[in-house]
């Protein structure tokens, strides 16, 4: 169990690390399209000059940030599910589906933009259109919606503070990242996206450190041993 926990920790702290170079690359070499200044022809012309640098973002900010979320997610639920089992197991859930999600719209967004970029030597028109479909996929997906990731963290946070098992300023951290990324999505309220993003950085941080550092309470380490055992 304590060997997993190292595991977790680790995950966690590359999920952060995933978060500031996808933040990095987005608002400096990928600027024009955060922006949002761009037209969809505009767009197409832009990844044709840095398919390399999308492909990049894309690969670090989705595909590897899911599959080290599914260490983190089984990681947590382990240490966890002897104190809050329903809860956590519910969470989980949502972290693997969270996962599942975030790694198909990297991929799909990779093979997406090869294609567009692709056609846009021979029909630039038809690229841009072609743009105007995938774009909704990928942020439908991933990347522009938070509610299942922000699910998560709620139940997981919720489900420690009631057993006491993280720090109490971990846990309100991630409850108030939860509210944030479900809000996120009602409309007229999208700038809370901006606190999960942030937020996610600091409590994937911290909970990596807690979980590198500290070893599962008496109570819920007794209780797997007896689980094991049973």
């Amino acid at each position: 169990m304590k060997d997993f926990q190292k595991m977790g920790g680790v995950a966690a702290l590359i999920e952060a690390l995933t978060f500031v170079v996808g933040f990095v690359l987005y608002f400096t070499v990928l600027a024009p399209l955060s922006s949002g200044s761009l037209d969809p022809s505009q767009t197409v012309a832009f990844l044709a000059d840095n398919q390399g640098v999308v492909y990049l973002l894309n690969l670090v900010s989705y595909v590897a940030f899911g599959v080290f979320l599914v260490v983190l997610a089984l990681s947590l639920h382990d240490r966890l599910k002897s104190v809050a089992p329903a809860m956590v197991q519910t969470a989980t859930v949502f972290g693997l589906i969270w996962a599942g999600l975030v790694i198909a719209s990297g991929m799909i967004a990779n093979i997406g933009t090869g294609v567009v970029v692709n056609l846009y030597g021979t029909d630039p028109a038809q690229a841009s259109l072609i743009w105007l479909a995938l774009a909704p996929v990928v942020n439908g997906l991933g990347g522009g919606n938070e509610i299942v990731g922000a699910l998560w963290i709620l139940l997981v946070s919720w489900a420690s503070l009631r057993a006491g098992e993280l720090p109490k300023a971990l846990n309100y951290l991630g409850l108030v990242i939860g509210v944030a990324g479900i809000l996120h999505a009602v409309p007229g309220l999208g700038e809370l996206g901006s606190i999960f993003g942030l937020g996610c950085i600091l409590w994937f941080v911290w909970i990596g450190i807690v979980m590198l550092r500290t070893n599962p309470s008496p109570i819920a380490e007794k209780a797997s041993r007896l689980r094991t055992a049973s």
